[in-house]
């Protein structure tokens, strides 16, 4: 019985990504990326200028605020676990498809997270808060399909999400010697849900401060031990990028099995990683506090590159340049640690474990903090009591403990489902609303060449005040 659910969930995430949503990401990436002439490239310079850029007052959220909060949802386990499965599972080929698929996402990172800024609402303190389910309503005026982006968005983050991200973290202990197949998932799986209900009860300002601290410190030192590992083996780096390139373009390969191929599983982990275009980011993009909508656009690309150009890449090449075979039975956790033990020794499966318990934790707070959001607009725009918010958050605390205990194949399936539902609804919308974000990105650019610090104006692109509610 539980094997056949596996496998129904199974035939469902397959059928769901290939051929529907990589046609869709595809094709809407490209179409941002010719519309807006190669904004997530062209004007990469400026969006990194624009991290640093501090709001009009302290008790704002700032663009790097913001940037950490979407980052410390993007940047999880899925860094490690992800790549290292798609290699194994798919091939080193899957790494190119990650790429491909991270540049022309990016561009539609840009689109979500500007629109989100036009159409963010503002609250009785001043502050701002929005995401796809605002522009979708004040936009489209299509309330009911913004609901279901919002069921679509919990399901994800507070269940799919939360699922996956804990069996990951409990799959890096099969590595040690006490090890054991029941007891450890359920120790870890309830030190994890412990930690993060003793966080989240402290509230969205805990949250932000947080992800703001833990991220770039655990980003930055897995970077570091990945570059050791890759130039003690640097010899090692042309064959990997060659394996890279051959397998991804081996066509006999990625057609003769479809859903297991390096370009589908490719394209899978890179949008579970950097979640460009699944309208997660833009909840966040829509609290910071900006002159302009495009920059917070702009500094939600180089969010997306931090994740798979940087993060990804870095699993990636260690593991491939490590000389350890990437076999099936090696998926997940076990292929990094072995990669990392080859110049660290044992203390290489610990590192690994230490990063996916950091990578986990801030990943789960980073993913209640979009569910905070999409709860409110369900409850008619206004948060859910405090009461309904323990309940909720316990029952997501409960999750995180399944998860532990979960199967890979089936964590791996529900959350690839529950996101992928969320991108069928935002890209869509993202499509019929570009036309005002590259209207924004013009201004924006406009502004820049007279050398002012540009200043949103809704007549400077067509739009009437009484379409918004935080740019008055």
């Amino acid at each position: 019985m539980f094997q056949a659910i596996t496998d129904f969930f199974g035939k469902v995430d397959d059928f769901m990504y290939y051929p529907i949503l990589v046609i869709v990401l595809a094709a809407a990436g490209l179409y941002f990326t010719f519309r807006t002439k190669f904004v997530q490239i062209r004007l990469f310079g400026t969006a990194c200028k624009l991290i640093v850029e501090k709001p009009a007052s302290s008790q704002k959220v700032s663009s790097f605020q913001a940037l950490m909060v979407s980052t410390a949802s993007r940047v999880g386990t899925g860094n490690i676990v992800g790549v290292s499965t798609a290699i194994c599972i798919g091939g080193p080929g899957a790494c190119f498809w990650m790429w491909l698929m991270c540049i022309i996402g990016a561009s539609s990172a840009f689109i979500e997270s500007t629109l989100a800024q036009i159409f963010k609402q503002k609250d009785k303190n001043g502050n701002s808060y929005g995401g796809p389910a605002y522009y979708i309503e004040k936009a489209l005026h299509l309330p009911v399909i913004a609901a279901v982006f919002c069921v679509f968005l919990i399901a994800t983050y507070a269940f799919g999400f939360n699922l996956l991200c804990s069996y990951n973290l409990q799959s890096s202990f099969a590595v040690y010697e006490f090890y054991d197949s029941f007891w450890t998932p359920v120790i870890v799986g309830g030190l994890l849900a412990a930690g993060v209900a003793f966080c989240i009860l402290g509230g969205g300002g805990r949250i932000i401060k947080l992800t703001e601290k833990i991220v770039p410190v655990m980003g930055v030192a897995y970077v570091l031990v990945s570059l050791i590992i890759i130039f003690a083996h640097v010899t090692y780096i042309p064959e990997a990028f060659a394996s890279i390139f051959r397998d991804a373009f081996d066509f006999r390969a990625i057609f003769g099995g479809l859903s297991g191929s390096c370009m589908v599983l490719g394209i899978k982990r890179g949008l579970f990683s950097n979640e460009a275009g699944v309208g997660s980011a833009p909840n966040a993009s829509a609290s910071a506090d900006v002159t302009h909508p495009a920059k917070q656009g702009l500094v939600q690309t180089v969010s997306v590159y931090i994740d798979t150009m940087l993060l990804c890449t870095a699993t990636a090449l260690m593991c491939l340049c490590s000389g350890v075979a990437n076999t099936d039975e090696m998926a997940g956790a076990p292929y990094v640690q072995n990669a990392v033990s080859t110049v660290f020794g044992g203390f290489g499966p610990v590192f690994i474990t230490i990063a996916m318990v950091l990578f986990a934790f801030t990943t789960l707070i980073g993913n209640l903090y979009y569910v905070d959001n999409a709860l409110a607009y369900l409850n008619k725009k206004r948060p859910p009591s405090k009461k309904f918010m323990t309940f909720f958050y316990l029952i997501c605390v409960a999750v995180i403990f399944a998860g532990a205990l979960a199967p890979m194949d089936l964590a791996w399936s529900i959350a690839d489902i529950t996101m992928g539902g969320m991108t069928l609804i935002n890209i869509p919308c993202c499509v019929i609303l570009s036309g005002v974000a590259i209207k924004a990105l013009r201004d924006f650019e406009q502004q820049k060449k007279k050398r002012l610090n540009p200043v949103f104006r809704a007549k400077n692109i067509g739009l009437d005040d009484s379409q918004l509610s935080f740019w008055k």
